[in-house]
């Protein structure tokens, strides 16, 4: 793929009113998913899950791509067709997740960094083959005492980098995702410092690899509160640091823009990204890449019962796909909810 197709796929995955379904969970957090609906976790139940999200009418009205495990990336629906083909049937761009999880940094204790570099260029060959358009690599940033490091930040940015780099070589538009986690009690401001010397060390990296920013994403945490902090900041001010800590630290030529949504609710993930679009014009657009703040209810409906509730969790997952894709464009209104 050459550049300027890197740049229209990019451009692509954050059209106007569209965003990102996040469904490449590992088969450990799947595990987790199905246990608290009480559903047994195999491969044939995965793939039912994931063929009826997959599979719900119109969804490639609001969702322009969709990052699948490698399980999910290789199986195909009741009928035999392969998701690969389902999705581009339906306008949706298939997305990988590539990397092989955070472990513990050596020399640092309570901090991560991401592992699956070896042998990528490998895989993202056979991704490719696959019909994969775009791919994913998850860095966590814990902030607590005396956390994050600048050694913690720099080994994941760099990472990120190199990823990002092999992806683009490979003809696969990178997604770079360095999370900074609610976790914890820390306050807004305490996230807006480690959110922006994450991007500014983000981007130096990628600068440093000679990664094309117009055809990568950056998957983005927004400025949050800690999920224990005492004195939760409000959407307002979530929606305002966010963007100012973007605008210093995001350079204009990135194609744009997704957010996690990070444990929040779906309502409220929803409503900051919101509040956000109302502030104006951006240089890049901003919109969602969420997996548990668009699956939740359809996940728990579809529970209840797996074979007679598939339309009902559908019809929930295109609600919060349309949510959504209004509030990438500044028009969402809770009352719209009922």
């Amino acid at each position: 793929m050459s550049n300027m197709e890197l740049v229209k796929t990019a451009q692509a995955m954050v059209a106007e009113g569209k965003g990102i379904l996040a469904i490449d969970e590992s088969t450990g957090t799947c595990q987790k998913r199905f246990d608290s609906i009480g559903v047994d976790c195999t491969e044939a139940t995965r793939r039912q899950y994931r063929e009826m999200l997959l599979t719900t009418k119109g969804l490639g009205d609001q969702i322009s791509g969709a990052i699948l495990f490698d399980e999910t990336l290789r199986q195909s629906t009741a009928q035999g067709v392969t998701f690969i083909k389902a999705m581009q049937d339906a306008g949706i761009l298939p997305g990988i997740k590539v990397d092989t999880g955070a472990h513990p940094l050596a020399g640092h204790e309570g901090e991560k960094v991401t592992a699956g570099l070896d042998g990528l260029r490998d895989r993202l060959k056979e991704y490719s083959g696959l019909g994969a358009r775009f791919a994913k690599w998850r860095a966590v940033i814990t902030i607590g005492e005396n956390m994050p490091t600048s050694a913690c930040i720099e080994a994941n940015c760099h990472a990120l980098a190199r990823y990002a780099a092999l992806c683009q070589e490979a003809g696969i538009v990178p997604i770079v995702e360095p999370e900074v986690l609610m976790d914890g009690s820390h306050t807004l401001d305490e996230c807006y410092d480690v959110t922006e010397a994450t991007l500014r060390s983000l981007f130096n990296q990628m600068y440093e690899q000679n990664v094309l920013l117009g055809g990568s994403i950056l998957k983005a945490s927004m400025v949050i509160s800690g999920s224990d902090c005492p004195d939760r900041a409000g959407v307002d001010d979530v929606a305002g640091a966010t963007v100012e800590c973007l605008l210093n630290a995001v350079p204009a030529a990135v194609a744009g823009v997704v957010f996690l949504s990070g444990g929040q609710g779906s309502e409220e993930a929803t409503a900051h990204l919101d509040a956000m679009n109302r502030l104006g014009n951006f240089p890049w657009p901003l919109s969602f890449s969420y997996g548990r703040a668009l699956q939740a209810t359809s996940l728990t409906l579809w529970g209840e019962d797996t074979a007679a509730n598939v339309g009902v969790a559908q019809q929930s997952l295109a609600h919060r796909a349309r949510m959504n894709g209004l509030a990438a464009q500044g028009q969402y209104e809770p009352s719209m909810e009922a």
